[in-house]
């Protein structure tokens, strides 16, 4: 139930991330950051694609038009794949030229929450962002290295998002104006590497990809370790769940910083045994010229 297959391509990811489920298509999607690249795999035929980027992106959600927003060094661009084009909409950090988006979904009413982050990792000038459907686009919170996530719980009260330069992972209670409040909810310890992303089962559970921890963990909803499910990455990065029922799981893995190998930066698809939630989808439209307003 719990054993891994690697996904046979032609191609590694320097840095894997941003997995998300399409239902209308009957696919995964997911970037690779570094390479500039957006991956596509059918899960009726396993057949895969991948596009050149204009610049890194650091995750796709569909909106409402089954077009796909990304976030991109640059900020949000939409995507069009048939024909391809990337079309910019807005930076919401032109005051931090160094800066990227990291990682990214949509929640149960169509907004996203999306962080970004110093690409050199130098700084923590990183912010947790909320774009609207109404086109709002508004900092909930800052002072990140690396951030990760978001996942959310099935009652959609608590967001859960980490730093993982601080092996730290926050539950964050929801209000209708953004955090109500916002507590550290499990901490890493150094031999279990740093937590990247994550998803929420239908259970409530969370999992967490681990960075330098070669291995994806489930918690309980008060924060324990329920199983860790290893793999022959070492640098695992990103989790989604999949299929008509759910109960497939796929992760992504990086490539970079680590001697050439099969397994780092491969695809991976996971029977976890537990069906997960679906993925939302960006219910606005998106204009060129939107303002982001800073949360007090």
């Amino acid at each position: 139930m719990n054993e891994w297959r690697k996904i046979e391509r032609d191609v590694r990811d320097e840095l894997g991330e941003g997995i998300t489920w399409n239902a209308r298509e009957n696919a995964i999607y997911w970037v690779d950051i570094k390479a500039a690249a957006l991956n596509r795999m059918a899960l009726d035929d396993g057949s895969i694609q991948r596009w050149s980027m204009p610049e890194p992106v650091g995750w796709v959600v569909q909106d409402a038009c089954g077009d796909l927003i990304g976030g991109f060094q640059s900020g949000f661009g939409r995507i069009q794949l048939d024909p391809l084009a990337v079309t910019p909409l807005f930076d919401p950090e032109p005051h931090f030229p160094g800066n990227r988006m990291n990682d990214g979904k949509a929640d149960r009413h169509g907004a996203i929450w999306c962080g970004t982050m110093d690409m050199a990792e130098d700084h923590a000038r990183g912010s947790l962002y909320r774009l609207d459907r109404d086109g709002a686009c508004k900092v909930i919170d800052s002072g990140y290295m690396v951030p990760n996530g978001p996942a959310f719980s099935p009652c959609g009260r608590w967001l859960y998002h980490s730093d993982t330069a601080l092996r730290t992972i926050y539950r964050l209670e929801l209000g209708e104006a953004g955090i109500v409040n916002k507590q550290p909810f499990i901490v890493f310890s150094e031999d279990q590497g740093h937590p990247d992303g994550m998803t929420a089962d239908a259970e409530g559970h969370l999992w967490v990809a681990h960075w330098d921890g070669g291995r994806i963990s489930r918690f309980t909803p008060d924060g324990t370790l329920n199983r860790s499910l290893p793999l022959p990455a070492k640098r695992v990065t990103n989790i989604c769940f999949a299929g008509a029922q759910l109960d497939r799981m796929f992760v992504t893995t990086a490539a970079t910083g680590l001697a050439h190998s099969e397994f780092d930066g491969a695809l991976y698809e996971i029977r976890p045994g537990v069906t997960g939630l679906p993925t939302h989808s960006y219910g606005g439209q998106l204009a060129s010229s939107l303002k982001v307003d800073f949360a007090d």
